[in-house]
């Protein structure tokens, strides 16, 4: 009963989405016929109703609008030229240095933005001129910027880790925070150690002359404030200074602040950036609103507990069950977004991992990274085709490229995966789990 009701929910919702319905839409709609077969409509609507309500009712909840809100400001504040600059002074001596300049800039951009696309067409088009000017393969340009672009998603803040924590029911997001910075930071190394390779392979060289260590600290100095924003909002949650959501207030604030100072941001802007964040944040609430009637759904029908029950049926081997679990989430981010994906195999999965006494940040950080893989996967894809649109190019011209960057981005997947202490040993030493 309970597994031929997840294939159901996962049948309508494809059907669904194919036929271009909104997620949101999409779950709700898969949720309600489900249960309709055991519960009265009336009582199935006005139950639905109330955990929609409930769902957007968390205080918790609020960081997400303002995080949002931040990333936009410091989309607009001129934070990615001052990155970049900042990248090249510190990598530039390396093999391919703008392919080097572009991943690391990627992941303090992202990270900061909170967007893994804003990162690719930001730190994309900066770039950009310089490696057409010294003749690099537009293709692989592309396939590094989109590559590495997800990297800054799992490094705090972070809205997908906000979204878990919720998701799971209120695993610390002090504890998720800094867990993030290790996967965070690998996912950049590999395309880092990538982008080396095939810069040596095609003959890219680094910036001529000795390591100008004035240059170093004359763009640290630029790329300060910005990088300060990473250390005054984690840095206050991971202290008890302030939650979540009053950090992300305080973001806000230190954005706007950035922005009005680096004269990048006028009244008009201002406005139009504030209406920007207000309809994302209403799609993201409304999403985790309604994906609460999915997780009502799941739990009435005992879905998570016949799905542990058939994984732990076919083994009770850690390591296969994780591996399973990654493939299905690959897959599943292949076509579905982060949000969503994350509201929808937390309930899921989270229970299984628990039998073996997984960590819920560990399983966190693994959720989050397979999901991140699907920015840069066909067909959705986004960041991945942002970064083809900026970098002037054709998907069959990036894909070989991409190639090598997906095998080394798995490789940083099965590390977080197996593991644990990559994830767990900044909140382990900050007492937080």
């Amino acid at each position: 009963m309970a597994i031929s009701s997840l294939f159901l929910i996962l049948a309508i919702l494809l059907v669904l989405l194919a036929l271009g319905v909104p997620i949101a839409y999409s779950i709700g709609i898969a949720a309600l016929a489900t249960i309709l077969p055991t519960m009265p409509l009336d009582v199935s609507v006005v139950t639905a109703a109330q955990r929609t309500f409930v769902g957007m009712s968390s205080f918790s909840l609020t960081a997400i609008p303002f995080f949002i809100l931040a990333g936009n400001l410091m989309n607009q504040g001129g934070i990615a030229k001052r990155l970049v600059d900042f990248v090249m002074a510190l990598l530039g001596k390396l093999p391919g240095a703008l392919l080097v300049t572009n991943a690391g800039a990627n992941a303090l951009f992202g990270a900061i933005s909170g967007s893994a696309s804003a990162a690719a067409a930001a730190v994309g088009s900066m770039v950009r001129q310089g490696e057409e000017e010294q003749g690099y393969d537009p293709a692989l340009c592309a396939a590094t910027n989109g590559a590495s672009a997800p990297s800054g998603l799992l490094i705090p803040p972070s809205n997908a880790l906000i979204t878990y924590s919720l998701a799971s029911g209120g695993t610390s997001v002090a504890a998720l925070f800094l867990a993030g910075y290790v996967p965070g930071l690998l996912w950049a190394l590999c395309c880092i150690v990538v982008g080396v390779i095939l810069a040596m392979r095609k003959g890219y060289k680094g910036t001529p002359g000795k390591y100008d260590w004035k240059n170093l600290w004359v763009s640290t100095l630029y790329a300060l404030p910005a990088l300060s924003l990473i250390v005054v909002v984690i840095g206050g949650i991971v202290g008890g200074i302030f939650t979540a959501t009053e950090g992300s207030a305080i973001a806000v604030i230190y954005a706007l602040l950035l922005g009005v100072l680096y004269r990048n941001i006028t009244l008009k802007s201002l406005w139009t950036i504030v209406v920007d964040s207000a309809k994302m944040s209403g799609m993201v609430v409304f999403l985790i609103g309604v994906s609460n009637i999915l997780g009502w759904v799941m739990s009435f029908l005992q879905i998570p507990q016949a799905v542990s029950a058939a994984l732990l049926g076919l083994t009770d081997n850690p390591i296969i069950i994780l591996l399973i679990m990654n493939v299905i989430l690959l897959i599943s981010g292949t076509f579905m977004d982060v949000t969503p994906a994350i509201l929808i195999f937390t309930p899921l999965f989270l229970p299984i991992v628990r039998t073996f006494g997984m960590s819920p940040v560990h399983f966190g950080l693994i959720l989050v990274y397979n999901l991140c893989i699907g920015n840069i996967t066909p067909p959705v894809g986004n960041t991945l085709f942002v970064a083809i649109k900026v970098g002037k190019t054709t998907l069959a011209k990036t894909i070989p490229y991409m190639l090598w960057y997906y095998v080394a981005i798995l490789i940083g997947l099965m590390l977080v995966t197996y593991a644990p202490f990559l994830s767990l040993g900044l909140p382990t030493m900050a007492g937080l789990v």
